[in-house]
């Protein structure tokens, strides 16, 4: 990461920096980070979607590790895993979805 030692100020309108700080938050950027992207040209990119995709991946990374813990204790012998792979293939097919759809969005800045 390059050390960012200047300061910029620069003046908007209240509608215009609602705006900005609401497509930063949509792109899930920091103010700067949108800001900086938009002057260079860089291309933000929005997935449709994927956010939802990604919880429920958290949700089963979470409890394979609560299951990997059990095991290590030794308070599992054997684990079904028919469930959690049934999952994978459903999010599998959510993204897809996603990348089927290509509703991808450069941000507009």
């Amino acid at each position: 990461m390059l050390n960012k030692d200047k300061k910029l100020s620069i003046r908007v309108s209240t509608n215009d920096l609602d705006l900005i700080k609401r497509k930063a938050g949509q792109a899930k950027l920091s103010l700067t980070e949108y800001v900086t992207k938009c002057c260079m040209n860089k291309q933000i990119v929005r997935i449709e979607g994927l956010d939802a995709v990604l919880k429920e991946q958290k949700a089963i990374g979470r409890n394979l590790n609560q299951l990997s813990v059990l095991a290590n204790m030794g308070r599992l012998d054997t684990v079904n895993l028919t469930e959690v792979l049934d999952k994978f293939t459903e999010i599998q097919c959510s993204l897809q979805e996603i990348l089927e759809r290509r509703r991808w969005s450069n941000g507009d800045c």
